[in-house]
C-alpha cells in the first residue's frame, strides 16, 4: 500500500527530472575539478548520454538506481504496488539501456555507467572510474 494519495504520488513523480539531477551535477562539477570539457545529453548518439567527451571518444552515463534497476543497490527493486505496471516499464528501460551501449561500442565509442548511489556514497570510486576511462587507451 502506498503511503500518499494517487494524486499525491503523482504530483510527486511528476517533479522527478530526467536530466540536469543531483548525481549528474555532482559528477559535472568532478569533470570540470579535473579540467575535461564536455557535452550533455547529445540527442544524435543512441540513449543520449549524460556526458560525451568527445576528445576521449567517451560517454557517461548517470543512472537512478530505481530507474534503471541497479540489482547492487536497495533502491534498484521493484515497486509492490502496482507491479505489473512498473516492472515491465523499469524492464525496459533495462533493456533500452543495455541497446544502446551496445550500439555506442559498436560506434566505437567507450561507455561508462555510473550509478545514483555509486556517486553519493562513493564519490572517490567514481572520479577513479572516469579517470580509468578517459586515460585508457583507444582500442583500434
Amino acid at each position: 500500500m502506498d503511503i500518499w494519495s494517487a494524486e499525491k504520488r503523482s504530483e510527486v513523480m511528476s517533479k522527478i527530472l530526467s536530466s540536469d539531477t543531483l548525481p549528474e551535477r555532482r559528477v559535472r562539477k568532478m569533470l570540470t575539478a579535473l579540467g575535461y570539457r564536455y557535452r550533455l545529453n547529445v540527442r544524435s548518439l543512441p540513449g543520449k548520454p549524460d556526458i560525451v567527451l568527445r576528445k576521449y571518444n567517451s560517454v557517461i552515463f548517470i543512472h537512478g538506481c530505481f530507474w534503471h534497476l541497479h540489482s547492487k543497490c536497495r533502491d534498484g527493486t521493484v515497486p509492490k504496488t502496482r507491479r505489473e505496471y512498473w516492472e515491465a516499464k523499469l524492464l525496459n528501460n533495462k533493456k533500452r539501456d543495455a541497446k544502446n551501449i551496445r550500439e555506442l561500442r559498436r560506434q566505437g565509442w567507450r561507455v561508462l555507467r555510473l550509478w545514483e548511489c555509486e556517486i553519493e556514497k562513493k564519490p572517490d570510486e567514481a572520479i577513479k572510474k572516469i579517470e580509468r576511462l578517459l586515460k585508457a587507451e583507444t582500442r583500434p
